[in-house]
C-alpha cells in the first residue's frame, strides 16, 4: 500500500513537472473576456498579477499548475469593475458624518441631525443626502427649525447632489456673509427678504467646514476601498482630489495599505493645483494615475443650477449659471491643451455643454486622441451631438432613473429630445464611459447595468423603459464598464479586459448579467473580487444565503 502511494505520488510530480507554474487558475467559468471578439472562455492562468494564459478548461489544466486554484462552479466573471466617474474619497469622508440619505421629510433631516448630535457632539455638525425632490412639499428648506435646534453650533448640510447646501445662522456668523453677499457662479437663495439658509454652487465656497484630519483621511480611504471592492470594483475615477489628498492616496499605496486602483482627477478650482501638475508632469504607477483635471461647468439639474439656453420651465426667467466666467474656461483649456493633461468638465445643463464643446474645439485646434471628457454630458442641444465625434461622454445612467420623474417639469418636452441621450452620445464617440457618481448615487455598478439597459427604477417603472431609444445594449454597457471606460483613462492597455499581459483584475458574480432577465439584473452581486490575482473580497456566507434586497434609486437629480 505505501508502495503504490510512493509511485502515485511520484507520477503526480513527473507528470506536473512538464506544467508551468502560476500563482492562480480559475477554471469551470464563463468568462466574458471583453476582447474585441467578444469571446467566452472557461479558464485562466494568472502569474505577477498578471493573466498569462486565457483558453478552455482543458487548455489550462494540461499546461499550467498553481497552489491557488479555484473553480468557479460555472459561475459568471467579468474583468474587474471600473467606475468612470465617481467620488472615492468623499464617500468615504461621508461614513464620518450624519447620513441624510432617503429622508422623506424636513422633520426626518431634523431628527436624524439631533440623533448625531447626541451621539457625536460635534463642534461643527455636517451631514449629506438631503433631497427636497423626495418630500411631499418639493420646496427647498429653510433654517428657522435648524436655528431653533442648534442655537450656538454651526450647521451645514449638503444636498445629494453636492451643489446645495443647506446652513443654519451660526454657521453664517461664522462665514462672515450675509443676503448682499456677492456670489458669481451661485446663488444664496433668499425668501421675503431674508437667508433662507440655502446657498448654490458657488455660493458653498463661503462656508469653511473643519478639514479632515490625516486619521479621519486614512479611515475614509479604507472605508471606501471595502465598499468598493465589495461591489467588485477594482479601479475608481475620483473626479475632483487635492494634491494632499492625491499625495496621501499614493502613500498609502506604496505600503500596500490602500490597494484600489485610482485614477485621480485633479480638482481644477485651484490655479496652484493645475500650475503644479503641469509642471511635474503626468504621474503613473500601476495603482495611481494623475493625468487629468475635473473642472466645473456648471452646477446640477436638481437644484437649478445647471446652466441652461433657455429658462427652466419651472422657474420664471431662471437659466442656472456657469461656475466661472466664460473665459476662466478659456484659459484653463488652453493651458492643459499645452501640457499632456487630459480636461474633464462637468457640464449638465445644455449651454454648458454647448460652451465647453466649444471651449474644447477652440483649445485643441483638432489635436486627435486626446481623449478630454464631458462628465455627465446630460443635456446636449440637438446640434452638439456631433461635436462629441473627438470628445469622450462620461455618463451616469442611474442619474435617468432617479431623475425621470421630474425631469420633464425642470426641461420642458422639447429638451427633454437630448437628456440622458446615451445611445446618441456612444454613436457619436464609438465609445462610452459610465460610472454612477457615487455618493450622489448608490456605489452598486449592477444598478448601473441595470439603468443603462432597461431605464427603469427598481419597481419596473416606466413599464416600457425610459426614452429607450437611448437604451445601451447590455455588451456596450458592460464594455462602458470595463474597456471603455479603461480607454477614458488610457489604460486600455493594461485593465478593461481579461486578455494575456493584463492586470488580472476580475470579478466572479453569483449571477450572469449577460443572460438573466432584465429584472434580476439589480440581485446580482460580487462573489469574489481579485485585483493583481489577489482575492480582495469574498462574499459571506451569511450573504449569500440572506435574499437579495434591492436598494431604491431615490427619486433625485444627482450629478456631481
Amino acid at each position: 500500500m505505501k508502495r503504490s502511494i510512493l509511485i502515485f505520488i511520484i507520477s503526480l510530480f513527473l507528470f506536473s513537472c512538464g506544467k508551468e507554474k502560476v500563482d492562480l487558475i480559475v477554471y469551470n467559468s464563463t468568462t466574458y473576456t471583453i476582447n474585441d471578439f467578444f469571446q467566452k472562455k472557461e479558464a485562466f492562468a494568472v502569474k505577477d498579477g498578471k493573466f498569462v494564459a486565457i483558453g478552455t478548461d482543458e487548455e489550462i489544466l494540461d499546461n499550467y499548475i498553481a497552489l491557488d486554484t479555484v473553480n468557479a462552479n460555472e459561475k459568471a466573471i467579468i474583468p474587474g469593475i471600473i467606475d468612470a466617474h465617481c467620488h472615492f474619497y468623499r464617500m468615504g469622508l461621508q461614513k464620518q458624518k450624519a447620513n441624510l440619505e432617503g429622508t422623506k421629510s424636513y422633520d426626518a433631516i431634523l431628527d436624524t441631525l439631533v440623533a448625531y448630535q447626541k451621539e457625536k457632539n460635534a463642534s461643527f455638525i455636517t451631514g449629506r443626502g438631503w433631497d427636497q425632490n423626495d418630500w411631499e412639499v418639493k420646496e427647498f428648506p429653510t433654517k428657522e427649525k435648524l436655528d431653533a435646534l442648534f442655537p450656538s453650533t454651526p450647521v451645514a448640510i449638503t444636498r445629494i447632489d453636492g451643489h446645495a447646501l443647506l446652513i443654519n445662522q451660526a454657521a453664517i456668523n461664522l462665514a462672515g456673509i450675509n443676503k448682499n453677499t456677492p456670489v458669481t457662479g451661485g446663488e444664496i437663495i433668499t425668501k421675503n427678504g431674508e437667508m433662507t439658509g440655502v446657498l448654490i454652487d458657488a455660493a458653498m465656497d463661503f462656508i469653511k467646514i473643519p478639514e479632515p484630519t490625516r486619521q479621519e483621511s486614512i479611515d475614509a480611504l479604507l472605508d471606501a476601498q471595502k465598499i468598493c471592492f465589495s461591489y467588485g470594483l477594482t479601479t475608481v475615477d475620483d473626479a475632483g482630489l487635492d494634491k494632499n489628498i492625491i499625495d496621501l492616496i499614493d502613500d498609502l499605496q506604496k505600503k500596500n495599505q490602500l490597494k484600489m486602483r485610482i485614477y485621480a482627477m485633479v480638482s481644477g478650482d485651484k490655479q496652484t493645483q493645475i500650475d503644479y501638475y503641469i509642471k511635474q508632469g503626468i504621474y503613473k504607477t500601476d495603482r495611481l494615475n494623475v493625468r487629468s483635471f475635473k473642472v466645473y461647468g456648471d452646477g446640477a439639474l436638481g437644484s437649478r443650477g445647471a446652466a441652461l439656453r433657455e429658462p427652466y420651465s419651472d422657474r420664471e426667467n431662471h437659466f442656472g449659471a456657469l461656475i466661472y466666467p466664460p473665459e476662466r474656461y478659456r484659459e484653463i483649456a488652453k493651458q492643459i491643451a499645452a501640457s499632456e493633461f487630459q480636461m474633464n468638465t462637468h457640464a449638465i445643463g445644455d449651454s454648458a455643454n454647448t460652451w465647453m464643446l466649444k471651449t474644447y474645439k477652440e483649445a485643441l485646434k483638432d489635436q486627435e486622441d486626446r481623449r478630454w471628457r464631458i462628465e455627465h454630458a446630460q443635456i446636449v442641444s440637438s446640434k452638439d451631438f456631433r461635436s462629441f465625434n473627438n470628445i469622450i461622454p462620461s455618463v451616469q445612467p442611474t442619474h435617468a432613473t432617479s431623475d425621470m420623474y421630474w425631469a420633464e417639469e425642470r426641461l420642458g418636452k422639447e429638451r427633454m429630445i437630448g437628456a440622458y441621450a446615451y445611445r446618441n452620445l456612444l454613436n457619436r464617440y464609438g465609445k462610452i464611459a459610465l460610472g454612477t457618481d457615487f455618493p450622489v448615487e448608490k456605489v452598486n455598478p449592477f444598478l448601473t447595468f441595470y439603468a443603462a439597459r432597461h431605464r427603469k427604477d427598481l419597481e419596473g417603472f416606466p413599464e416600457e423603459g425610459f426614452q429607450m431609444g437611448n437604451a445601451l445594449t447590455r455588451s456596450q454597457t458592460l464594455k462602458g464598464m470595463t474597456i471603455w471606460a479603461a480607454h477614458a483613462n488610457f489604460e486600455e492597455q493594461e485593465k478593461g479586459t481579461i486578455e494575456v499581459g493584463k492586470f488580472a483584475d476580475f470579478v466572479i458574480l453569483n449571477q450572469d448579467l449577460m443572460s438573466i432577465d432584465g429584472n434580476e439584473i439589480p440581485k446580482t452581486k460580487a462573489v469574489a473580487t481579485y485585483l493583481n490575482g489577489e482575492n480582495v473580497y469574498t462574499l459571506k456566507e451569511t450573504e449569500k444565503e440572506t435574499e437579495v434586497k434591492a436598494e431604491t434609486l431615490t427619486e433625485t437629480e444627482k450629478t456631481e
